[in-house]
């Protein structure tokens, strides 16, 4: 069954740095767009980067441009977010979102989600 496990997340100071990881299984994960969304508290959940299947193209919300990078090693079937110049508006459990495609039903999977704190 398809599987994604967040880790990486934490209690970092305002201006600090944090590189998550989602290992993923159960899917061809080199065939697969996959993407970071993130849930603060009494707010909606909002993606915060994706990238390709090749690692070739990304996006990302413009709240994180220039200070997060995704990235994927497909020998790992593991996806990255680099989070850098981190703020306390950043704070949020992030979970990692692959969508998979059966005839004409997609299905959304989700990861179980990693705390990120950012606080002085």
């Amino acid at each position: 069954q398809v599987q994604l496990v967040e880790s990486g997340g934490g209690l970092v100071q305002p201006g600090g740095s944090l590189r998550l990881s989602c290992a993923a299984s159960g899917f061809t994960f080199s065939s697969t767009g996959m993407s970071w969304y993130r849930q603060a508290p009494g707010k909606e959940r909002e993606l915060v980067a994706a990238i390709s299947s090749s690692g070739g193209l990304a996006n990302y919300a413009d709240s994180v441009k220039g200070r997060f990078t995704i990235s994927r090693d497909n020998a790992k079937n593991t996806v990255y977010l680099q989070m850098n110049s981190l703020k306390s508006e950043d704070t949020a459990v992030y979970y990692c979102k692959v969508v998979l495609i059966t005839g004409l039903k997609s299905y959304n999977y989700w990861g179980q989600g990693t705390q990120v704190t950012v606080s002085s």
